[in-house]
């Protein structure tokens, strides 16, 4: 192996980007779109990470560590098309990474060569307007609220009136959430293929909002995170979040397959396209390259 080669057990994040940008291509030999090397390289990262946590390098991982990739909590509600991406990407890295002797063998080819596009995309889970209107009545602030059930409601809030995904709430700093301007917003800075962009928030969720940052501002907690793990300052884990929203879709009595934030962001887009917003602008709001997801919500509006 060369120098840039062994970059892959190195540096596998810089010999990923050095790859993208001199070589790879889709199945037609095109060069990849910018934006797509960019989408392609924050999936390259999740893996990363999720094989740094298991010890296991870019040499040495085999199908049994895909498999199990799809049950970490971040994984484990991806589509059967988002799966599919994934072996496509793992399956040109492995086939690369043969070829220039950091690996003896694909563990990718044969799960690619057994898999399936979806011929038709699950029904996108999201709260019906009755529901929806009980648990915006469930977060408002109440007098006397102990410090766990008010950021509790606030972290609901923030996912129902919002919409943003679980990734861009855990990472959401203070100086971004403005609940108090004209009209009040939530900037979401740009990450990976997405943009940077501007969510008004929805009425309903601005009283606690407000009134988190409020008592937020009284307690000793380090770092600007809207949202932490105590007072470390550290991000609140997914798993967290996914009981919070559990338990209040359980205390207004709604039941779904999905009791976690992606509900309320499907949930969220909904409420646009009833209020009448095109599905682009929409798609927008959630930081989306394509019109697709809000299509698919769009269709159960029409269907009703």
């Amino acid at each position: 192996m060369d120098q840039i080669d062994r970059l892959w057990l190195t540096n596998p994040t810089l010999a990923y980007a050095d790859w993208q940008t001199r070589e790879a291509a889709g199945a037609d030999r095109r060069p990849f779109a910018a934006r797509s090397i960019l989408q392609h390289q924050a999936m390259f990262e999740h893996f990363r990470r999720y094989l740094l946590s298991t010890d296991v390098t870019l040499a040495t991982f085999g199908a049994d560590h895909i498999d199990a990739f799809w049950q970490t909590p971040e994984s484990a509600g991806y589509s059967s098309a988002t799966k599919m991406r994934y072996l496509k990407l793992l399956d040109r890295l492995c086939r690369h990474l043969v070829a220039v002797g950091v690996r003896q063998a694909n563990p990718a080819e044969k799960l690619v060569r057994d898999g399936r596009w979806p011929q038709d995309d699950p029904l996108p889970i999201f709260l019906p307007e009755d529901a929806d209107a009980r648990l915006q009545a469930y977060v408002q602030p109440r007098a006397g609220d102990e410090l766990v059930h008010l950021r509790s409601r606030a972290i609901v809030a923030f996912f129902l009136g919002i919409g943003v995904t679980v990734a861009e709430g855990r990472a959401a700093q203070v100086a971004d959430l403005q609940p108090a301007a004209t009209p009040p917003y939530l900037r979401v800075p740009a990450h990976g293929a997405r943009d940077t962009r501007t969510v008004h928030l929805a009425p309903f969720s601005v009283p606690i909002l407000a009134a988190w940052l409020a008592r937020r501002a009284t307690l000793p907690i380090a770092g600007d995170l809207v949202f932490s793990l105590k007072s470390s300052g550290t991000p609140i884990t997914e798993i967290s979040l996914g009981r919070i929203v559990r338990a209040a879709l359980v205390a207004i009595e709604f039941e779904a397959e999905d009791m976690g934030p992606r509900i309320l962001r499907n949930t969220f887009c909904r409420r646009q396209l009833l209020a009448g917003q095109p599905s682009e602008a929409v798609s927008k709001l959630l930081g989306l390259a394509s019109s697709r997801t809000c299509d698919r919500i769009a269709a159960t509006i029409e269907a009703t």
